[in-house]
């Protein structure tokens, strides 16, 4: 496999993050027009429209967990330790970072919302765990 292909899904999860920026951009635009808010109100933001505030919110999400992904995935890259495994897993979190933001920036149902993050929590523990083992098991030659 490829040392490079773990690169496919953090470009995929850093198109999300520059949707869900738009996705702002046109809540907070829709806001104005509705007279909800004004541009200033913007200056700084104590007082959100609602249609925005939960897209915010997930904006902050794809700033935590997905910290740690990024990291294990160039390290997996750093270390020539991506495999076939740790690529289904990165996409499978990728996955999860998606369903997570249409929950949040729709229906915003916890019910729905909690499980899918504990999914995502869960596939970067492995990939935390992938790394682990390919540095603590030496490669057969």
């Amino acid at each position: 496999m490829s040392q490079t292909a773990i690169f496919w899904p953090l470009i995929a999860l850093t198109a999300l993050v520059y949707i869900v920026y738009l996705l702002i951009f046109l809540r907070r635009r829709d806001a104005i027009k509705l007279g909800q808010a004004s541009a200033r109100d913007f200056r700084l933001p104590l007082n959100e429209p609602e249609a925005s505030v939960t897209v915010i919110r997930n904006l902050n999400n794809l700033y935590e967990l997905p910290v740690l992904f990024y990291a294990v995935c160039i390290s997996l890259c750093v270390v020539n330790g991506v495999s076939f495994l740790a690529v289904v897993v990165a996409w499978l979190f990728v996955a999860a970072r998606v369903a997570h933001t249409l929950v949040h920036v729709t229906s915003n149902r916890l019910r729905l919302r909690q499980p899918i993050f504990t999914i995502g929590f869960i596939l970067n523990g492995i990939l935390w765990v992938i790394l682990a083992l390919h540095l603590a098991i030496p490669a057969t030659a």
